[in-house]
């Protein structure tokens, strides 16, 4: 008898000890590696291709490169290096999934699938605070694009961090996580976005992204936004529920037959259409550049272009005058067709993920360039 208790307690022994060891290993857990090194300089660099990355990176500060995985976020940088590199820091939550990531600065701010909003300083890599918002859906595509291009009811405006779901938005301060305000969707709230002017637009309605409080005499919904940064955020018009065009980079919205047009884009008060073998410009600025085009975005005094060859050109946004054009792929790189998926555009850099037919074009399928 004494031998089988022995036995008996042996067993439990073991088992405790498995049951130790299946915690640790399946557990919830935060694993966080902070930078170790300097924050990267940015650099003035002559436009051209500068690199090429298998998962998708959202350009911060214009100094890193921030990527997500299915449980974690991470950085490398600088933004020009040429390929992937050792991570700066990162970030890992198990067993949650991550929904989002947006910027604000050098804030990095993280939304998960179970609600938990997690800042991370983009310089150190260390946690600048905590929040919980309402539960993300979690990311899915294999390069993490759609986490940190059109992040699912993640947002950025000025100073806060937007986040919702089909009932509600929620506003958070990017300084320090605290609460805002909060606001209740109503029914039929469909494609939200964030204008340049600071409205939060979904559905039939528009609400003030600095008191929460709802817009009077806005455009008819269900609007269509264009000109946006990433994130839907800081959108310089519109298309209403008429397909009538509107700027709203102001504290309104200004009707802007111009952009009435199905292909016609907008980047602060300038309206852009690329059609007929041209683009032109109308609003602040009048112009027209002869070629072929897709307009990627503008950002300061440069519009962005990518053309039927794979070329970035860039266009003085005042006169139309190019000032540089590219092959937007990497040297000794082959050169085949491919189609854009999504893009980043900064003040320095654009990042384009590519496809060829229905896959990423080559096993690093995001390209970066200067611009």
């Amino acid at each position: 008898m004494t031998r089988n208790l022995l036995r008996a307690l042996a067993a439990l022994v073991v088992l405790a000890a498995a049951g130790l060891i299946g915690w640790r290993v399946l557990g919830p857990a935060e694993v966080l590696e902070p930078a170790t090194g300097a924050y990267p300089v940015a650099a003035a660099l002559p436009p051209g291709a500068t690199g090429k990355v298998t998962q998708a990176p959202l350009i911060v500060d214009d100094r890193i490169r921030v990527y997500a995985g299915e449980r974690l976020v991470k950085a490398d940088g600088p933004v020009d290096e040429k390929m992937t590199t050792t991570p700066l820091w990162s970030y890992r939550r198990w067993p949650a999934r991550l929904s989002g990531v947006v910027a604000v600065g050098s804030t990095v701010v993280s939304r998960w699938a179970d609600g938990e909003l997690v800042a991370l300083d983009g310089r150190t890599g260390t946690v600048a605070w905590r929040a919980h918002g309402p539960a993300g859906e979690p990311f899915t595509d294999r390069t993490g694009a759609t986490a940190v291009w059109t992040p699912p009811g993640l947002y950025v405006v000025g100073p806060a961090v937007l986040v919702g779901d089909s009932g509600k938005v929620l506003a958070f301060s990017a300084a320090d996580g605290s609460p805002r305000w909060t606001i209740t969707l109503p029914r039929g709230c469909v494609t939200p976005f964030v204008t340049g002017g600071g409205q939060f637009v979904c559905g039939a309605g528009a609400w003030d992204v600095t008191s929460g409080e709802a817009v009077r005499s806005w455009p008819v919904g269900p609007s269509a936004p264009v000109g946006c940064d990433v994130a839907r955020s800081r959108c310089a018009g519109l298309r209403d529920a008429a397909g009538q065009g509107w700027l709203t980079g102001g504290p309104g919205p200004v009707r802007t037959p111009a952009l009435d047009a199905p292909g016609a884009t907008a980047g602060g008060t300038l309206v852009l259409t690329a059609s007929g073998g041209a683009v032109t410009a109308s609003g602040s600025a009048t112009w027209r550049w002869t070629g072929a085009a897709q307009v990627l975005g503008v950002r300061g005094t440069k519009v962005v272009l990518l053309t039927p060859d794979r070329r970035i050109v860039v266009l003085d946004a005042r006169t139309g005058t190019q000032t540089a054009a590219f092959p937007m792929y990497v040297k000794r790189e082959r050169s085949e067709p491919w189609q854009p998926h999504l893009w980043q555009l900064t003040d320095s850099y654009v990042v384009v993920e590519r496809l060829q037919g229905d896959d990423y074009y080559l096993p690093d399928p995001s390209v970066i360039a200067a611009i």
